[in-house]
């Protein structure tokens, strides 16, 4: 038996105004997924432990079937696996985005504008982190460059504790009230200052500005964390298992855990990602030995994160008509055992432009199904009664059909 997920980041949603009071998966034509919705099973599972924030390392950590309460030590430091970098035990890893403030003389009177730098290019935003580590770097500190806006500080000889704020946590609101404090906050507050003066007039964001783009204009660090331990997910499930992600966090997870960590060219973390490259390369790790393979799509998140309604329900489609059409043809075509798991980590609603921790929908086809349940979407998940109190549970449903 082979066995895919196909994770549709931040896919689900609250009911929208513009839409007639429904959500994007109510309204996205996405006809594969909805027969195998029909013909298999659908439900809830909650995907984030009470009293832990709704962010994407924790939800997919419990899809991937983790207890992230015994096993969660912080977003960047998988992030920071993903780079290359390892870390000892006296390093923190802190995120670091690059992100659009507005330009008020005051740092703490800005206001959150972008929290991608306005989806920087990774060329350009390998320059300007070049200046923040020429700047910064120095026995203690250590900036690397990563994807886009996402980058990684490393503390040397440190400790947890210092407080931050997610960015995109803040879309469109003044800093003011959540800069950072705590252990290391009055430094950490300091750079991110300093960082705006050197950042606002580099000849990257000067062009980007004639350009009619937003500026990388300064540095925002959050995610705070030490080195991980996974236990394997071969050890854990007995499977060999592989992973497909434009994004740092979800390949760190799958270092972590000893997974094979495909690349597609063209995978990007937004909707003008490869959706037919990543679905390939799934079918292809499959017949070549993986007995488990996690595809992740950041694309819906980013459009939640952004209150882009149109992309997000094209986000959907694309995930609809170029992965689930595509590998379940394949997988038919190579007689090829299936179960296939279709859910998101965790709600990013447009109204809100951040996580939430709310239950979210999946489906679970295993091949030959031949239900006659309804369409995938929120409410008729709630409406079927079945419902997972986490991730680790529904794995073992998935995984081991219990």
């Amino acid at each position: 038996m082979k066995y895919i997920v196909v994770l549709g980041d931040g896919m689900a949603d609250y009911p929208v105004p513009e839409l007639g009071g429904k959500t994007p998966l109510q309204v996205a034509n996405k006809p594969n997924i909805d027969l195998l919705a029909r013909k298999g099973e659908t439900g809830l599972v909650k995907t984030v432990p009470d009293g832990m924030k709704p962010g994407s390392d924790v939800a997919n950590l419990a899809v991937m079937g983790y207890d992230p309460l015994k096993c969660y030590t912080g977003r960047s430091p998988l992030e920071a696996l993903s780079m290359g970098v390892r870390l000892k035990d006296d390093d923190i890893a802190v995120r670091c985005n690059l992100v659009t403030l507005s330009d008020e003389e005051d740092y703490e009177d800005k206001t959150m504008v972008d929290y991608s730098g306005g989806e920087i290019s990774t060329k350009e935003a390998a320059e300007l982190m070049a200046c923040i580590q020429d700047a910064f770097g120095d026995e203690l500190h250590e900036f690397i460059a990563g994807v886009s806006y996402r980058h990684c500080m490393v503390r040397h000889h440190s400790v947890t504790g210092t407080i931050y704020t997610p960015p995109h946590d803040i879309s469109d609101k003044p800093i003011k009230g959540y800069l950072p404090g705590g252990k290391y906050g009055a430094e950490v507050l300091d750079m991110m200052k300093r960082s705006y003066d050197i950042l606002k007039d580099h000849p990257v964001n000067v062009k980007r500005i004639k350009e009619g783009k937003h500026p990388a204009n300064s540095i925002w660090l959050w995610g705070e964390g030490t080195r991980p331990a996974l236990e394997s997910f071969k050890a854990r499930w007995g499977l060999n298992g592989a992973v497909i992600s434009a994004v740092d966090l979800v390949k760190g997870i799958g270092m972590g855990a000893g997974m094979k960590v495909i690349e597609v060219a063209g995978a990007t973390a937004n909707y003008n990602t490869d959706f037919s490259g990543k679905a390939k390369a799934a079918v292809e790790a499959l017949a070549e030995g993986a007995d488990y393979v996690y595809i992740h799509m950041e694309a819906p998140d980013e459009c939640g994160h952004q209150g882009d309604v149109e992309h997000k329900i094209y986000s959907i489609e694309q995930i609809d008509e170029k992965v689930v059409k595509y590998i379940v043809a394949e997988m038919e075509r190579r007689d090829m055992d299936y179960s296939m798991l279709i859910m998101p980590d965790h709600p990013t609603p447009l109204k809100l432009k951040t996580h939430v921790s709310d239950p979210v929908p999946y489906v679970l086809y295993r091949r030959g199904d031949e239900g006659n349940g309804a369409a995938y979407d929120e409410e008729n998940a709630k409406l079927s009664g079945k419902y997972y109190a986490s991730g680790e549970e529904l794995a073992k449903h998935f995984l081991r059909g219990e």
